[in-house]
Order: structure tokens, then C-alpha cells, then sequence
């Protein structure tokens, strides 16, 4: 497959490009600049003190949760689907090649690793592929394989022999765009006929310019330019529409009005149109049935995170010494797969990682502070296990999920308002481990003021014991391993 990605300065240095290997190689394809020119970026401009919880945007959480996956996330979690025909026949496939895919297109799906469908696809892949195309709106969490889904189906209704584009794929941001147009080239990548074009910021086409790519992949503002203002394209000839990250798009401000207005301008009856979302709220909904007429609407609940597989111990700590000793001497004892610590302040984890880096430790720091793109490097080293041990603040308490994380440690427990616990945070920073099935490893580093107040609120809150561990005690702390 060919596709053009845009290349433009303002990214990662060469000396960069240099150091990170593999992760290189993709930024090789497309660089993200530290500027926006036009289009909304994803980083977090508050001036928070160290007092303060990072906060990031929901598009960047999204696109973290994207690249922190290593595989597919299995879950035993029901599908409900309502019909715009409650007398049609579901049917769902346990194999790709029940698909009757393109050899080249089945043969892109396996080279990226998918030996068989996720849950979400066995359903939604054959509506998508389905002759006479039927119109889809899905939602499932992050990981369960919807980019691939629509991806395929994108891929599938392309004929090479039209020169002009016939499918295009709204993305609320730059960053997220270029993640798709990843797997559409990953996945297409035996389909050499096909071709993908980026429309995203600083991407510059000489006025008069006819596009013959088959597949249009950007964000709204710019592909409402291309082909509505300086007519690149014709919308009228685009037979798959397809809406992506429907609930950060709400939230981005203007995406929905533009992309209401490059709406209106598709054939209805000769495109299929397909919105995908995490979430699905009131306002999800909403917007979702404005854009999609007569929908199959597919939800995949969302499995809830649970203590049930995830051993918690709390270790008395006076000092923030005593708490970097309680580390060192826990992994002195036990195995390790990958480590998250999480801080409630950008200064002790400044500290902490400054300190364990020290010490021999591989360790990477992710906080607030730090730009989109060295965001999405520290994670990608993670997700790859350069780095064992990531600290972080509350940016990674939800959402995202490395499968080798053996243990999270509370370096800090979550507070709300007036000092009380954070119960919610708390679930969501220890499920960071113990995810799908899995068993799990939580550390609470509290002081013995802690032990008697917010420790005891966490413990009332979900009617669970912590049991308290001497990491002094070898044999103790050994036993962790069982």
C-alpha cells in the first residue's frame, strides 16, 4: 500500500530519532510538531502547582490507551445490539477467513498479528462487510479492536480502479489521524493498489489539485477545507464515511458543527456511514443518531475494574526515604514483571525517578508537564519494556493498560477535597494491575497518621482489608511472590 504522510519539521530531533531504535522508525513516517497551525492540540497548558492532580484531555487519553496495546484486550463482557430490522438475521464469525476477505487484505490482518476476531468484531464485521451496506454505530472501551474493525471494512469496499477517493475517516486530532492511517498502511500493506492520503494540519496542496487516493483519513477542519472549499475531492463519490472517537470529537470545540456540514454533503443512499466511541452517553447518542441514519447500533459493556484478583498490602512509611526504602527492599524479594508507581504530586515523582534512576534502576517519568509526544514515547518504551518501572501521577490512573504490569505502588494514596480518600482513583491506579483476569500486586506507602484516616476510608469504601507488610521481613516480603 501507498500512502502519503505527511513529514514536517518541528518534531523529534535526529538525536532523538536516534536513541529510541524501533519507535524511530514510526516517527520516520510522520513527526508531530510541537506547534498546532490551525488544528486544536492535545496537551494539557494548565499552570497547576505541584498540589494539584495532572489532568489531561480526553483525546489524549485515547491515544494513549491506543498505543499502551500490545494485543487485543479479551473480555467476557456482553454485547447488546438494537436493529433497525428486528427481524434480520445476526450473524457472527469466529475466523477472518469467514470474512471471504481479499487474499491480500487477509493476508495484512494476520501479518499484524490477529489470528482470530475480537469479541466486538465477531459481531459488528459481518454488518460492516454486509451487501447492501448497513450503517453501524459501536461503542466499546479502548483496546477491543474497533479501529481494526472499521479499518477492514474501509479497505474492503475500496475499488482500486476508481482513481478518487471513496472512503473517509474523520479523527478528531492530528495524533489520533495518524494512528489509523498506521493501521490502514499496516493492515493494507499487501494491497498495492491501494492508496491513503493524510489530511492534517501543515499538509499543503497546490490549488486545482485533484486527489486520486482511495482513502481520505483527517480531521474535520481540514477535510471540510479540501473538499468543500477548495474542491480536492467530492464528497458525493464517497461510499464509506466513517466517524471515529465520537465522544472526543463532542468535546473538541467546532468538530461537530464540521462535522455536520461535510455530512450534509454525502449521498446518503449510496454511503454506508459507521461512528465509533468509547463511551456513549446522552450527548454521545445524540450526535450519534443526528450523524447516522437507520443504524445497527452495537454496545460492548464495559467490564468494571475489581479487587477480587489483586492483593493489597500497606507498608508504614514516616519519610519519603522510608518509602524509597520499602521499594528497594520489595524488589529485593519479589519478581517483577513491569512496575507503576503512582505520586500525587509532578514533585515527588520527579524526585522518586531522579532517585531510582540513580540507583541502576530503568525507570521512565510521565507527568503532566511533559509535551504529547515524549508522552507517547515514554509509554511506547514502557509498553515495550525498556523501562520497568513508570511513575506517574493520576495522567495514567485510568484507561490505560500495559499487560505486564505485575504491581502498581501508592507512593502517595489519592486524596480529594478536605484530605478525604479518593476512593474512585484509588480503584482505577491499582487496576492498572490484576487487569482481565489476571492476578494483580497493590502497595499503599502510608504513614501511621494515614493508617488510621485515609487507609481506613479505602478500606470502609470497598468493605476490603489491607494487610500490613514488614518489608524489612525477607521472608515476609518473599511471600508476595506466592
Amino acid at each position: 500500500m501507498a500512502v502519503n504522510l505527511l513529514k514536517v519539521s518541528g518534531g523529534w530531533s535526529d538525536k532523538d530519532k536516534e536513541n529510541d531504535g524501533e519507535l524511530a522508525k514510526e516517527f520516520d513516517k510522520v513527526s508531530i510538531p510541537k506547534d498546532e497551525m490551525g488544528e486544536k492540540k492535545i496537551l494539557d497548558t494548565s499552570n497547576d502547582t505541584e498540589e494539584k492532580d495532572d489532568t489531561i484531555s480526553k483525546a489524549e487519553l485515547s491515544l494513549l490507551s491506543k498505543i499502551s496495546r500490545t494485543r487485543l484486550v479479551t473480555t467476557k463482557a456482553d454485547i447488546e445490539i438494537q436493529q433497525k430490522n428486528p427481524y434480520s438475521p445476526l450473524h457472527s464469525v469466529k475466523s477472518f477467513e469467514a470474512l471471504n476477505l481479499k487474499p491480500n487484505l487477509l493476508k495484512g490482518v494476520y501479518e499484524m498479528g490477529f489470528n482470530a476476531p475480537s469479541k466486538i468484531q465477531e459481531t459488528a464485521l459481518p454488518i460492516l462487510l454486509a451487501d447492501p451496506p448497513q450503517n453501524l454505530i459501536a461503542q466499546s472501551q479502548s483496546g477491543t479492536g474497533k479501529t481494526a474493525a472499521f479499518v477492514l471494512a474501509m479497505l474492503s469496499r475500496i475499488n482500486p480502479q476508481l482513481n478518487h477517493p471513496q472512503v473517509l475517516c474523520l479523527s478528531p486530532t492530528y495524533e489520533l489521524a495518524v494512528q489509523t492511517a498506521e493501521v490502514a498502511t499496516k493492515m493494507g500493506e499487501f494491497c498495492v493498489d491501494t492508496h491513503v492520503r493524510l489530511a492534517v494540519r501543515d499538509e499543503v496542496l497546490p490549488r486545482g489539485t485533484k486527489l486520486k487516493e482511495h482513502i481520505i483519513i483527517g480531521t474535520p477542519g481540514k477535510v471540510l477545507d479540501w473538499s468543500l472549499k477548495y474542491k480536492f475531492f467530492d464528497l458525493s463519490k464517497i461510499i464509506v464515511f466513517v466517524l471515529d472517537e465520537a465522544d472526543v470529537m463532542i468535546a473538541t470545540q467546532g468538530h461537530q458543527d464540521q462535522s455536520f456540514r461535510i455530512r450534509r454533503a454525502l449521498v446518503e443512499d449510496n454511503c454506508q456511514i459507521m461512528l465509533f466511541s468509547a463511551t456513549y452517553d446522552d450527548e454521545v447518542m445524540e450526535f450519534a443518531q443526528a450523524i447516522v441514519p437507520s443504524p445497527t447500533i452495537i454496545r460492548l459493556k464495559r467490564e468494571e475494574e475489581s479487587l477480587d484478583n489483586i492483593k493489597q498490602h500497606y507498608v508504614v512509611c514516616e519519610t519519603e526515604e522510608d518509602k524509597y526504602n520499602a521499594i528497594a527492599n520489595i524488589y529485593g524479594g519479589i519478581t517483577v514483571g513491569q512496575a507503576m508507581i503512582f505520586c500525587q504530586t509532578r514533585r515527588t515523582a520527579a524526585w522518586l525517578c531522579e532517585k531510582m534512576s540513580k540507583d541502576g534502576h530503568a525507570v521512565a517519568l510521565l507527568s503532566g508537564d511533559l509535551s504529547v509526544e515524549n508522552r507517547m514515547k515514554v509509554l511506547d518504551r514502557f509498553r515495550e519494556g525498556k523501562e520497568k518501572v513508570l511513575i506517574t501521577t493520576n495522567v495514567l490512573a485510568r484507561g490505560i493498560d500495559v499487560e505486564q504490569v505485575t504491581i502498581v505502588v501508592n507512593f502517595d494514596l489519592p486524596v480529594a477535597d478536605k484530605g478525604r480518600a479518593d476512593c474512585e482513583t484509588y480503584l482505577h491506579r491499582i487496576g492498572r494491575t490484576g487487569r482481565f483476569g489476571k492476578r494483580g500486586l497493590a502497595i499503599n506507602l502510608v504513614s501511621r497518621r494515614e493508617t488510621g484516616t485515609t487507609l481506613k476510608q479505602i478500606q470502609d469504601h470497598f468493605g476490603r482489608t489491607i494487610s500490613l507488610l514488614d518489608t524489612d521481613d525477607y521472608d515476609e516480603v518473599e511471600k508476595l511472590n506466592s
